[in-house]
């Protein structure tokens, strides 16, 4: 059976959701092997819990500080040694950038933004902004796909996780383009956008108070999204903006209020599992995509769903 690298996705250490499903992708195609580059102690047992069966570790003493280059060139090394038989990778903007380099190395095909991967490494993507679902394969070298989050439940099957120090040699051209200065972005105390399993996202429809949006967020620990008006008017920053000139989302729920449902917007979600919308006009373009829409004013409808899930939790 080939070995599958997964390149790790972490917090100082600390493994996120999105790698824990794709070492569940990576059990179909074969031997799921993770590759950490960090510091500190390797989360080897969190990834043995979800079926590492190897674990290269790289140090980033001599990476730390650049941009994605010297992943590309590590990723590349660890695949000349180990022959495998595909590269997941999370599908974030530094991810994509990683595998387009890593392809370049290793002269092979590569498939961003997947929501599925099947037996023989066959992909699923949304394309043309939403217009077309597709399946691909890689029909050259080692495939390297990109996967969305919330692609896969992650299942827990324990792995060997066997430790291989890895020791790659960094080339001057791949520190080039050095970080100056960095800045964490402010905690909100909910998940992160792109990975969340629910997201309640906002539209004009809302007339810029996101309250009843807040609320319901919180009610369903859900993300907040925005529609590029909500962000165009100033109601959310650009970081909030679900679309094709925003983020990508693809969670099990999705609940679009006072969105009108304009391609722009629809790119950026209807790969969502489940899809409900709340609006005034019945009219809206958002009503032939969703699973459940229901016609009324948000701010009427939202405090009473909110009010509705907070007296069953409780």
């Amino acid at each position: 059976m080939s070995e599958i690298l997964v390149l790790v996705d972490h917090v100082d250490g600390n493994v996120r959701k999105t790698t824990n499903e794709l070492l569940t992708i990576a059990r179909r195609l074969g031997e799921p092997s993770a590759v950490f580059i960090g510091s500190g102690e390797a989360p080897v047992e969190a990834l043995k819990k979800f079926g590492a069966e190897k674990v290269y570790v790289v140090d980033d003493a001599e990476i730390k500080g650049y941009l994605v280059a010297p992943k590309a060139e590590v990723l590349a090394q660890i695949a000349a040694q180990a022959s495998p038989g595909a590269i997941l990778i999370p599908s974030s903007a530094e991810g994509k950038e990683i595998a387009g380099r890593l392809a370049i190395k290793i002269e092979s095909g590569v498939i961003t933004d997947a929501t599925d991967v099947t037996d023989g490494g066959v992909t699923t993507q949304s394309v043309f902004a939403g217009s077309f679902t597709v399946q691909a394969k890689v029909a050259k070298g080692t495939p390297i796909i990109t996967v969305k989050p919330n692609s896969a439940a992650p299942e827990e099957v324990a792995g060997a996780g066997a430790v291989e120090q890895f020791a790659a040699t960094i080339s001057d051209a791949a520190k080039t383009a050095q970080i100056v200065a960095s800045q964490p972005r402010e905690a909100t105390g909910r998940p992160e956008l792109t990975e969340a399993a629910i997201v309640v996202s906002g539209g004009r429809g809302t007339g810029g108070n996101f309250d009843p949006i807040e609320a319901l967020a919180d009610s369903l620990g859900a993300a907040v999204g925005a529609s590029r008006a909500a962000v165009d008017s100033g109601w959310k920053p650009h970081t909030f903006q679900v679309g094709q000139t925003g983020k990508v989302v693809s969670p099990q729920l999705y609940v679009a209020n006072g969105i009108s449902g304009a391609i722009q917007h629809r790119a950026g979600m209807q790969t969502s599992k489940t899809i409900v919308a709340v609006n005034k006009d019945e009219e809206a373009p958002i009503f032939e995509l969703v699973d459940f829409g229901v016609v009324g004013d948000l701010h009427t409808v939202l405090p009473a769903l909110t009010e509705a899930i907070n007296q069953r939790k409780g």
